[in-house]
């Protein structure tokens, strides 16, 4: 009888280590994005953002070790769906980041619905899962994709220019953005021209806007796509000519490849390195110092990732084992956890709301900075909240 009640006292324990191991686990998080071609450039800053977030806070979130494990969805919708699979299936990640560009969300959308692993977009932010197909698990770290183009929209009303001329890539993103800028604007623009996603040769385009004679223009290209862009702008001497608006255009990437082809640009977005926070401070100085260069915006989604989800498992005990309900202390840490960005907070569709602002890159000294002209938007809460059935 003792040793009966010995080897289930033994059992017992072995089965208290094992819970408590399994609470213990590592937090296992796989990051994709584009890291190759022309817009690898985005992928990175996402990927360098969230690693040293996770430097800085020893290597673990929440207490717990960290993993990552990375892979390039090389911007193909397929690649980037085979990768979540992969994530999910094989690699048993706890928390996915990244998530790359809005056309490859739209097809890793799925697995992460029916996976319901927790999903932190860092860039892409596309109108219908701000809508209709907001998912409980699913959070967007960056911005949704109307958001920097509406503050655009109204920037540009505001400084009276009425023949606003649109350009942008043909793609989801490209669409909600245009989109964006027009429900501010307010007017019928002068023409609204989309061009093949990853286009590089802009010149017959750039004519035909000449033509057109409008009195500004707003454009939607990112990373090597947007340089190219600005470069064949001024090329046709209308940098100094026609009032350029844009938004993800530019960022500490494209500055360091434009330098002073890009003085006079403005544009919309919901962060910059002189935003005066500590923790803005602390991330730019530990960035530039470890990196070589000055962060971007989607850097930011990245290095904000890690101490949310620090904040979310800390408020989980380090469990995050329960997918359902490492997905609400994702929600609930949203609201608290120190964003670069000062004020941040998730709303009922797990979109940001934050405050939005103009600003222009200017001349200083032997080179370029920029300069805040407006907030344009506070505590900004974008137009699909409302088709979105969580609450």
């Amino acid at each position: 009888m003792q040793a009966y009640a010995r080897g289930l006292s033994a059992l017992a324990a072995a089965a208290a280590l094992t819970a408590a191991s399994a609470a213990m686990a590592d937090i296992r998080i796989g990051f994709t994005g584009v890291l190759s071609g022309p817009q690898a450039a985005l992928g990175q800053d996402q990927y360098d953002g969230l690693m040293l977030g996770i430097e800085q806070l020893g290597g673990s979130l929440g207490g717990q070790k960290a993993v990552v494990i990375r892979d390039d969805d090389q911007l193909k919708p397929d690649v980037g769906a085979q990768i979540v699979q992969k994530f999910i299936e094989k690699d048993k990640v706890d928390v996915i980041v990244g998530l790359g560009f809005s056309n490859v969300l739209m097809a890793e959308l799925r697995r992460i619905k029916e996976s319901g692993v927790v999903a932190l977009s860092t860039n892409a932010g596309p109108a219908p899962i701000a809508g209709r197909m907001c998912l409980p698990n699913l959070f967007v770290l960056g911005w949704q994709n109307d958001s920097m183009s509406e503050a655009m929209g109204k920037y540009v009303k505001d400084q009276g220019y009425k023949r606003a001329y649109l350009m942008s890539s043909n793609y989801q993103a490209g669409k909600d953005k245009l989109a964006g800028f027009k429900r501010f604007y307010g007017a019928a623009p002068a023409d609204e021209i989309y061009t093949q996603l990853g286009q590089l040769d802009y010149s017959a385009e750039i004519s035909r806007m000449q033509s057109a004679g409008p009195d500004a223009l707003f454009a939607f290209y990112t990373g090597g796509v947007g340089v190219n862009f600005v470069r064949q702008l001024r090329q046709a001497g209308l940098m100094e000519k026609l009032p350029f608006f844009s938004e993800s255009l530019i960022d500490s990437n494209t500055l360091t490849a434009l330098k002073d082809q890009a003085v006079g640009a403005i544009y919309g977005t919901p962060w910059a390195t002189t935003l005066d926070n500590p923790q803005n401070r602390k991330f730019v100085e530990a960035f530039q110092a470890k990196y070589g260069r000055l962060p971007s915006e989607y850097a930011v989604g990245g290095y904000d990732a890690a101490y949310l989800l620090d904040a979310a498992v800390r408020q989980q005990g380090g469990k995050v084992g329960d997918s359902r309900a490492l997905a609400a202390a994702v929600k609930a840490a949203g609201a608290s956890f120190p964003s670069v960005r000062g004020t941040f907070r998730f709303n009922t569709n797990n979109m940001p709301v934050q405050n939005l602002y103009a600003y222009q890159v200017v001349k200083e000294g032997d080179g370029v900075n920029v300069k805040q002209l407006a907030t344009v938007f506070t505590d900004h809460q974008d137009a699909y909240v409302a088709d979105c059935p969580l609450k």
